[in-house]
């Protein structure tokens, strides 16, 4: 918000801060009675305030504010002889008029970092407060929650797929799908017997799909863990899935960190 009795110098203020993309000017006042009138509805973060004004001066609004939700001021005037009273009443920053380019900046800058640090701030309270409120239960229960590897994933990875195979939609449940393989530019989805063409690549898939339950084997297959049955180890270092149906998978070496999941 900009407060200032010259409407010129209100003027060339607000031009300049509209350089600065962060900042949206919600209000401006005439006079030291108005900018507290509107400081108490708009609750501004942060307020260029003129020092010299008549009736109610700049000194007199930053007293009128005490007791309610005060924004981060930074005060404006013609007179430098005003910088000790400003910085004894909390200002943040003082600019002299003619106010030059680089403090502007300097004031903006210091508000970014004051407003970060007041939010900050703002939350941790608020966070003990609720931390202080709850039971012993609440607390233990919020543990468990967060011990789990996969409480964050339960709304990321859906139960049900959608896929365009040809001309249709195919929806399948994600405990459908037995496994899904490579072939040239597109992807088979192996699922109840049936096999789905679609065009899609590996990465694309394997980001859609629960990584507890889906695991690459091989750099052109993906495999349901909970569909496979047997695990055959080869003398070359692979092992050969074999899934409920009877179908008949290879894990390369490259993929042998996977084996755990099946054991």
């Amino acid at each position: 918000m900009l407060v200032d009795d010259e409407p010129l110098a209100l003027r060339g203020l607000k031009l300049r801060l509209a350089d600065f993309a962060e900042i949206d000017i919600v209000g401006e006042a005439g006079n030291g009675r108005e900018a507290v009138k509107q400081i108490k509805t708009l609750s501004p973060d942060l307020v260029f305030l003129d020092i010299q004004m008549p009736g109610l001066d700049g000194f007199g609004v930053v007293r009128a504010l005490i007791g309610a939700p005060a924004p981060l001021i930074v005060f404006v005037t013609a007179y430098d002889k005003y910088a000790i009273d400003a910085f004894e009443a909390n200002a943040l920053d003082y600019l002299v008029k003619p106010v030059e380019e680089e403090r502007l900046k300097d004031a903006v800058h210091r508000a970014r970092e004051a407003l970060k640090s007041r939010t900050a701030a703002h939350r941790e309270s608020r966070l003990v407060e609720l931390l202080a409120s709850m039971s012993s239960d609440d607390r233990d229960r919020i543990k468990e929650l967060l011990a789990e590897p996969i409480w964050t994933d339960k709304e990321r990875y859906p139960e049900r797929l959608s896929f365009k195979d040809g001309s249709k939609v195919v929806v399948l449940g994600a405990d459908e799908i037995d496994w899904i393989d490579a072939a040239g530019d597109y992807m088979c989805i192996h699922a109840a017997g049936k096999t789905h063409i679609i065009r899609e690549t590996m990465k694309t898939l394997e980001q859609r799909l629960d990584p507890t339950r889906f695991q690459r084997v091989h750099r052109s297959a993906i495999v349901n863990v909970r569909k496979v049955k047997e695990l055959h180890p080869h003398s070359n270092g692979e092992y050969f899935l074999v899934l409920e149906g009877g179908a008949e998978l290879k894990l390369s070496r490259s993929y042998k960190d996977v084996v755990a999941r099946f054991l």
